[in-house]
């Protein structure tokens, strides 16, 4: 048999009773941090004009726009949420894939529910094992032979995955919807970090939303007959097929994902996370910061960082700049990052004082490890150097669902009443307990100002 085949016949033959306790709560936290990322995204220019052209070219349906109160057909809805929960770099990711599940895996599974009126089991079921197949083959890539490490790469076969569970397709079919998602995925050579183009502060971004329209697309293709190149996955040269292929009772990986508590890359955040321990240690004006030196990963200087950022994705991307934002505005204006803080001149001078360095030892680690240091040179002090750190959210220092419900909390306050906040925790909580009606229903309510 083929990988694609052994994979389809891993997914829907899964008895979702399986789905391990851990797996079934992370899926829970999963659904809950991209529908964070969601809603406080929902309104950024990338994503309203990709709600404006679903509802041009895309039929009308009954899965919902999130908080929009606007219903279209299931692909394009994906497409819209999968946008808004992208598009502010809040989503959760996995480090071995080095990307982001969540932004597509979660707005699939969600809006196919919304169509076919699926129990909670499933629901949970379904997204634990869309992670599983997307994470295990991004981790399978040759990285050799697939040069850009962007997320639309490999998602696509996370959304294939979760919404073949949801619809009950044939496991041939599946295998077939596999092979066409991974050649219409969006190929992302030129962007991001691991792309060849330098303008990386674009609404492209890793390519979510389009591959979950290419992956529903080929669900749908698969299913009347349409078929790929089934061994897609069978090649050394581009990925490692056992561990595509490998049983499903070992430890899921939708347990190893990290969640974001500031919405930047997460080349940014180790620094962060070390700046914050600085001025836990030392009390201290950015007025008096001389400079402050970053010690990091290659990858980190790879990012565009830019000091004068156009434009949120500019922000998203560029160390420095966010530096400043936490020395100056205090860290929580990173979660999430707003308009405001767009080439605002003091957080433009303070960038500018920010030096990256690439440490041997912490750039040898990654990409297992995202470390950083830095030092913070004063003008009336001595140096205050932080120890190495590990971003929060990782497995090493995760964010349990208590710190996932005060992030939601903390970065939907402007957007969500808190009635409206406490009725999408209590959906959760219906869901957790086996009646998913609710939640669904929360997300055709409205944002309310």
């Amino acid at each position: 048999m083929y990988t694609t085949q052994i994979l389809a016949d891993h997914l829907m033959t899964y008895p979702s009773a399986a789905l391990p306790a851990e797996a079934r709560q992370s899926a829970l936290c999963c659904i809950l941090d991209a529908v964070t990322a969601a809603v406080v995204g929902s309104e950024i220019g990338g994503a309203q004009v990709a709600r404006a052209i679903a509802r041009q070219e895309f039929g009308v349906g009954r899965a919902p726009i999130w908080f929009t109160g606007e219903s279209l057909g299931t692909t394009a809805a994906a497409f819209c949420n999968a946008a808004s929960a992208s598009t502010l770099d809040f989503d959760d990711g996995h480090r071995g894939a080095r990307g982001h599940p969540g932004a597509a895996v979660v707005p699939v599974a969600l809006s196919v529910a919304g169509e076919t009126d699926a129990p909670a089991d499933e629901i949970l079921a379904a997204v634990a094992l869309g992670y599983e197949a997307g994470i295990r083959i991004a981790v399978a890539q040759n990285p050799d032979a697939i040069r850009s490490r962007q997320s639309g790469r490999w998602t696509g076969y996370g959304a294939v995955a979760a919404a073949g569970r949801l619809y009950g397709t044939g496991p041939a079919a599946l295998a077939q919807a596999l092979s066409i998602a991974g050649v219409l995925a969006p190929n992302q050579e030129a962007n991001g970090s691991s792309g060849y183009a330098k303008c990386t502060g674009n609404d492209v971004k890793e390519g979510i939303p389009w591959s979950v329209t290419t992956g529903l697309l080929a669900l749908q293709l698969a299913e009347r007959g349409f078929t790929g190149p089934l061994d897609l996955l069978d090649h050394h040269s581009h990925f490692d097929p056992l561990v595509i292929a490998a049983s499903f009772e070992q430890p899921m990986e939708i347990s190893n994902v990290y969640f974001k508590p500031y919405s930047c890359c997460r080349y940014i955040h180790p620094a962060l996370d070390s700046l914050a321990a600085v001025f836990r240690r030392v009390d201290f004006t950015p007025t008096k910061v001389v400079s402050v030196d970053v010690h990091t990963f290659q990858w980190a200087l790879r990012l565009a960082n830019s000091v004068s950022p156009k434009t949120l994705t500019d922000i998203q991307y560029s160390l420095p700049y966010c530096i400043a934002i936490a020395a100056i505005d205090g860290i929580a204006a990173l979660a999430p990052i707003g308009e405001a803080q767009l080439a605002r001149p003091d957080l433009c001078d303070f960038a500018r004082t920010v030096h990256l360095l690439v440490d041997h030892d912490i750039d040898r680690r990654f990409p297992t490890e995202t470390l950083a240091y830095l030092s913070v040179h004063t003008s009336d002090g001595p140096t205050v150097t932080s120890d190495v750190t590990a971003p929060r959210g990782d497995k090493a220092r995760p964010m349990d669902w208590d710190e996932l419900v005060d992030k939601f909390r903390g970065a939907t306050r402007k957007k969500l009443s808190p009635k409206a906040q406490r009725t999408i925790l209590n959906g959760l909580s219906a869901m957790n307990r086996g009646d998913a009606a609710p939640f669904l229903q929360c997300l055709r309510m409205p944002l309310i100002q």
